[in-house]
C-alpha cells in the first residue's frame, strides 16, 4: 500500500444515503484480514483505514478547497451508488475530480439501491458523469445481487467484493474465510442466552453516538408577501466541539450526526442565524428529534425611513403628510419620514401617496436615512 496517502479511501455519497456511508466506513475500517495475507503483503490486521467520510470529518457543502485536498489525500474513491447519488451534482463532481487526478482505476462502486444502466432516472444507480468521462465498464459490488437465498449473505458478499478490489487480492481468498467466520458467529449466537445478548445489545446501543434530526419552524406570524427563509446557518455547541449545517427552507429536516451519547437529554447551546430573521441563541435539551422556532425580524421590512426632497428646489420638504399602506406620517423639519408597518401588512415595496406630486412613488425595503423620495 502507498504510504503517501493520508486516507485509504474517500466515500462519496448523497446525504439521503448517510446511513449507508456510516455503515460502510465502519465495516471497512474494522475488517480484519487473514494473518497469512497480512504477513504476505506487510499489512496490519485492519489495513483499510482510515476512511474519509464527510459527516465525521468535514462540514457538508460544495466541492471546497478543503474537500479537494481530502480527495487528493485519498488512495481510493468509493462511490455509494443509488438513484439518490445518480442525481447528485456533488457526487458527479467528486468522481470527475478524482478521475482528473489520474486515479481512474482506483474508483470503486458500491450499489445499495437501484440498478446499473437501467435507463430509468428513478432506478438508475450510476451517476451520468461515469458515461461522460468514459470510465471503464465496472458493475460494482451490489448488495442486492441474488447469489444466495439470504439477503444478508448477499450483502456480506458485496462487502468482501469491495474489500478484495480495494486491496487487489483474489475474491475467493477472502470470501471462503469470511463465510467460515460467519458460520462460527451464527453458532455462537445460537447457543448464547437470548437474555444476555439482549442486555449486551441494549448496553451497546445505549452508548453509541446518535444522530439528531432537526427542523426549523417559523414561530412569528407568517407573511406570504415577504421572502422565505433561505440559507439559515445552524450551529450546535457540544462542550468544546461545534457542528454546523445550512438549511435552505423552513420545515426542511437536517441531521447532526455522531453526537456523543453523553449529550442525550443534556443542555446544549444552539444558534440559528439567517437573513431577515432574528438570531436565535438558546439552550436546548438534546434529543434525537427537535424543532427549532424562529422569529422574523419585524424591523427589516417594517421600519420605513426616507427623506422627502424637492428635486427642483434642492431642499427638504417638511411638514408634509404621506400615506403608506393605509398608515399616515408627516415629514419633520428635515424632510424625514418615519413609520412602522405591522408584520402582517409588511411588503418588499410600498406605494407612497401624498398631496404633492412625486417623481418616484415607491420605496423598496429595507430602507434607511439615505433613501430619498423625490418631489417635483
Amino acid at each position: 500500500m502507498e504510504q503517501q496517502f493520508k486516507y485509504f479511501a474517500f466515500i462519496s455519497y448523497n446525504s439521503k444515503d448517510t446511513a449507508w456511508g456510516k455503515k460502510l466506513q465502519k465495516k471497512l475500517e474494522h475488517y480484519r484480514m487473514p494473518a497469512t495475507l497480512c504477513s504476505e503483503h506487510g499489512w496490519k490486521r485492519t489495513p483499510i483505514s482510515p476512511i474519509f467520510f464527510a459527516p465525521t470529518d468535514i462540514q457538508p457543502g460544495g466541492l471546497s478547497n478543503e474537500l479537494q485536498e481530502r480527495l487528493r489525500a485519498s488512495q481510493h474513491l468509493i462511490v455509494i451508488c443509488s438513484p439518490n447519488s445518480a442525481k447528485s451534482e456533488w457526487v458527479g463532481r467528486e468522481i470527475e475530480f478524482f478521475h482528473n487526478l489520474g486515479r481512474t482505476n482506483n474508483i470503486h462502486f458500491f450499489i445499495v439501491e437501484g440498478s446499473p444502466h437501467s435507463g430509468n432516472p428513478e432506478t438508475e444507480c450510476f451517476n451520468p458523469v461515469i458515461d461522460k468521462l468514459g470510465l471503464p465498464e465496472i458493475l460494482g459490488a451490489n448488495i442486492h445481487e441474488k447469489i444466495y437465498r439470504w439477503p444478508w449473505l448477499n450483502k456480506e458478499r458485496a462487502y468482501v467484493q469491495l474489500i478484495s478490489k480495494l486491496l487487489g487480492v483474489e475474491f475467493d481468498s477472502i470470501w471462503q474465510r469470511h463465510k467460515r467466520l460467519l458460520v462460527r458467529r451464527i453458532v455462537a449466537w445460537s447457543i448464547g442466552s437470548l437474555a444476555v445478548i439482549g442486555a449486551l445489545i441494549g448496553v451497546w446501543r445505549a452508548n453509541q453516538p446518535f444522530d439528531a434530526l432537526m427542523r426549523l419552524e417559523e414561530a412569528s406570524l407568517h407573511n406570504e408577501q415577504l421572502p422565505p427563509l433561505h440559507d439559515a446557518a445552524v450551529t450546535l455547541t457540544l462542550a468544546n466541539e461545534t457542528k454546523t449545517d445550512t438549511v435552505s427552507a423552513l420545515d426542511e429536516t437536517f441531521t447532526f450526526t455522531n453526537i456523543p451519547h453523553r449529550f442525550l437529554n443534556r443542555s446544549v447551546n444552539i444558534t440559528v442565524a439567517c437573513k431577515d430573521f432574528l438570531v436565535t441563541d438558546t439552550v436546548i435539551t438534546m434529543d434525537k428529534s427537535m424543532t427549532l422556532r424562529l422569529y422574523r425580524d419585524p424591523a427589516v421590512y417594517g421600519d420605513i425611513h426616507f427623506k422627502l426632497w424637492n428635486f427642483n428646489e434642492e431642499e427638504a420638504v417638511a411638514q408634509t403628510k404621506v400615506t403608506i399602506e393605509g398608515f399616515e406620517a408627516i415629514s419633520d423639519e428635515n424632510g424625514m419620514v418615519s413609520l412602522f408597518i405591522p408584520l402582517e401588512m409588511q411588503r418588499k415595496a410600498y406605494k407612497i401617496t401624498t398631496d404633492v406630486p412625486l417623481v418616484t412613488d415607491s420605496i423598496f425595503m429595507p430602507c434607511g436615512d439615505d433613501d430619498v423620495i423625490l418631489v417635483k
